[in-house]
């Protein structure tokens, strides 16, 4: 996790920036990383303001408090703002997780798994895990609108016109790739 600590119309205090340091190490339990954190403390007329920016693997967080009082209430509520934002983007992204069934057998998409000694020790690889798919006949078309659809970023299918297996799957660019037998 990296954060960085900013000061406007006013200096940070190595209190502040070690207190801000310790409190946000525990965002690290709720979010992927890589963590960036940006805290900025500022001083304008009568106010003290903290602004907190979050950017993890799975999106942003951001969290601004004022005081009147001092400058670590200030900070002190907008880490418990951020922080409970991070527990909340946290148990949503295990509830996703949860929900689309990482856990279940039925809904892994097929992998076979070589034990690592096998393949270097000379020995025949052995299939650990695989998953068996349903192969619909259906045209590229309908396999293109079956894919918009599917999770996996594939889908196999035997061609309707060639009566042959092929896979239609989702590119990088967003773009479909085909492979075809011959």
């Amino acid at each position: 996790m990296k954060i960085e600590t900013t000061g406007r119309n006013l200096p940070v205090e190595d209190r502040l920036r070690q207190r801000a340091e310790k409190k946000l190490a525990k965002l690290a339990k709720f979010l992927s990383e890589p963590i960036d954190v940006r805290v900025t403390l500022a001083l304008e007329k009568h106010l003290h303001v903290a602004d907190i920016y979050v950017s993890h693997r799975d999106g942003s967080l951001r969290a601004t408090e004022e005081a009147e009082g001092h400058l670590i209430e200030a900070l002190d509520l907008a880490i418990d703002n951020i922080q409970y934002q991070g527990r909340r983007a946290g148990d949503k992204h295990k509830d996703g997780k949860r929900r689309r069934g990482a856990g279940g057998i039925e809904n892994r998409w097929p992998v076979d798994i070589l034990e690592s000694g096998s393949v270097a020790g000379g020995g025949a690889p052995r299939v650990i895990e695989s998953t068996h798919l349903p192969i619909k006949p259906m045209t590229v078309e309908e396999a293109a609108l079956a894919l918009e659809s599917e999770e996996k970023g594939f889908v196999v299918f035997r061609d309707a016109g060639s009566d042959r297996v092929s896979v239609l799957y989702r590119r990088k660019d967003k773009n479909f790739g085909l492979i075809a037998p011959e």
